[in-house]
Order: structure tokens, then C-alpha cells, then sequence
């Protein structure tokens, strides 16, 4: 453990932009940081991005980290040696599986193992693991520099010691961790994805555009981003798979809409693609609607 109360060492395996997220705020509160990706490629735009993210907060007043504490690299062997890793890849029980039980293969013996999974069961992705005691669910939320919360997801495995040292480390980041036990959505997917759910609806039907929509959450109700820009910023194909993986646990109340599954067949994926629910300028603001979508 270093001075800083977090892990000496950090790896994150999945650069993209959850992951990046991740490893900027871990980063950024004096750990060593190993972030592992699939080909050169996906490596070096994760390290942009996260060098981009270390730039803006240090216009912002927060003090430089040494650029050499951070290593973004193709070899899994770079979890050697990490007190903590977190995995960040999509939301596909098979892809988890295999990338934990990788990890697991890799790290010392007292390391701790998480997922960031915002919806698939800590349980299930624990299966095939040899210590399942030191591995839960740590839930950064999008953007993770601005979000205040993380959800510490224990499965019915997961040791008291491993629970209590996550939840430090989240205090450490400046974050608020709430735990929450194994089930599916966990709290903040389960009411979060019914509410965008339902915002999809009223754009299928013709309510409201998605500009409204939204402005009624944001002025009405204080939520600080509506559910639609929400929905573009996770993306619309992650939504998709969320909202079947909950369907079918849960009930016919988490059915996709179809409009929700045309705009994913389409491309439109929101942020990533450049439009969804709205348009995407280069530098990530979404530009006002630009046209009504009554289908």
C-alpha cells in the first residue's frame, strides 16, 4: 500500500473510455497505473486519452503526475505485481469471464479483482475463479472525473477485508461509495436504465424531442444530465444489452423499445458515433436536436 492509502500498483484492463476514465482517476491520486489493451492501436489512443484527461485537470488546478507512473501496454504481464485491477470490457459474460479469470492468473495472491460492470451479476462472472473472496464489483459511473459515485457491488463470495479495502480506496479517489448487493442492476442501472427507457418511449410516441425530454428531468427534477444525453453518452448499444440482460432477469418492465434497437441497427450509438438522441460535435458537446424523431 502506498502513502497514499490506494495500491502501490493499479491495472486496468480496457482503455477505452470507461477505462481510461478509470486509470486518469486512479492516476491522478498518486498511484502507478498499468493499463492493458487489446492491439497497438486501441493502446495508443487509450494513452491519448488519458494524457488529454491528465492535461485538462492540470489546467484546472490540480498538481502534474509523473508521466511515467502511467504504462498503457498490450502485455497482460503488466498486472504483475497490482494490489487492485479492474476490469473494463464490454458488457459480454463470456469476454468477462475470460479477461478476469486472465487477470486472476497474473496477480499476487492478496490482490483484490473487480469488474465494472454496470448490470451482469458478480456472481456469474465470478464463476471459474479460483478466489472469489477477493472479487466484486466496482461501478465508476460516465464521465468518471465529474461522477461523485461508485457502486461496491459485494457478491455472496466476496470477503469482508476485500469489501472494506475498495470502499477506502473510493474515499481516496474523493468519491462516495455505497455498497449494494449482488442482484441484477445492482441500484443505480436498475433505476437508471427504466428511466431512459421510458424517455425512448416518449420520443417513439411523439411526446416530446429529446431536447424537452430532457430539460424537464434537468429543471424539473434537478438531475444533472437528462435521460437521453445519458443514453447517448453510455452509448446505445450498451444500453441495448443492459436493458435485455434486465428484461430477462427481471421482467417485460426493462424491454427495449424498438426505436431503441432501430437507432443501434442503424449505427447511431450516440457520443462514440457522432449522433444518437443528438448530434456530437468533435470536442464531445452535444449539439441541440436538429430534427425530431417521431416513428
Amino acid at each position: 500500500m502506498s502513502a497514499t492509502g490506494l495500491p502501490e500498483r493499479v491495472a486496468v484492463i480496457g482503455g477505452g473510455r470507461m477505462g481510461s476514465g478509470i486509470a486518469h482517476a486512479f492516476l491522478m491520486a498518486g498511484a502507478d497505473v498499468a493499463v492493458v489493451e487489446q492491439n497497438a492501436t486501441a493502446a495508443s489512443e487509450a494513452r491519448d486519452r488519458i494524457l488529454a484527461a491528465v492535461e485538462g485537470s492540470v489546467r484546472r488546478g490540480a498538481a502534474a503526475p509523473d508521466p511515467d507512473r502511467l504504462v498503457v501496454t498490450v502485455t497482460w504481464e503488466a498486472l504483475g505485481g497490482a494490489g487492485l485491477a479492474i476490469e473494463v470490457v464490454p458488457e459480454l459474460v463470456g469476454l468477462k469471464r475470460e479477461a478476469l479469470r486472465r487477470a486472476e492468473d497474473l496477480l499476487p495472491v492478496d490482490a483484490v479483482l473487480a469488474t465494472n460492470t454496470s448490470s451482469l451479476s458478480i456472481d456469474v462472472l465470478a464463476e471459474g475463479l479460483a478466489r472469489p473472496g477477493a472479487f466484486l464489483g466496482l461501478h465508476f459511473f460516465n464521465p468518471v472525473p465529474a461522477s461523485a459515485l461508485v457502486e461496491v457491488v459485494l457478491g455472496t463470495a466476496t470477503a469482508p477485508s476485500a469489501a472494506d479495502a475498495a470502499t477506502g480506496w473510493v474515499r481516496v479517489l474523493g468519491k462516495t461509495a455505497i455498497t449494494v448487493r449482488d442482484s441484477p442492476g445492482f441500484a443505480s442501472s436498475r433505476l437508471g436504465v427504466l428511466l431512459g427507457l421510458e424517455a425512448i418511449r416518449m420520443v417513439e410516441e411523439g411526446v416530446a424531442t429529446p431536447d424537452d425530454i430532457d430539460t424537464a428531468m434537468e429543471l424539473g427534477y434537478k438531475h444533472p444530465v437528462g435521460p437521453l444525453r445519458l443514453t447517448d453518452l453510455v452509448g446505445l448499444d450498451v444500453r441495448l444489452d443492459i436493458a435485455e440482460y434486465l428484461a430477462r432477469e427481471l421482467g417485460p418492465r426493462y424491454e427495449p423499445p424498438e426505436l431503441l434497437r432501430k437507432m443501434v441497427a442503424e449505427g447511431m450509438l450516440g457520443r462514440k458515433s457522432g449522433q444518437g438522441f443528438f448530434f456530437w460535435d468533435e470536442d464531445g458537446t452535444a449539439v441541440p436536436t436538429a430534427r425530431e424523431r417521431r416513428r
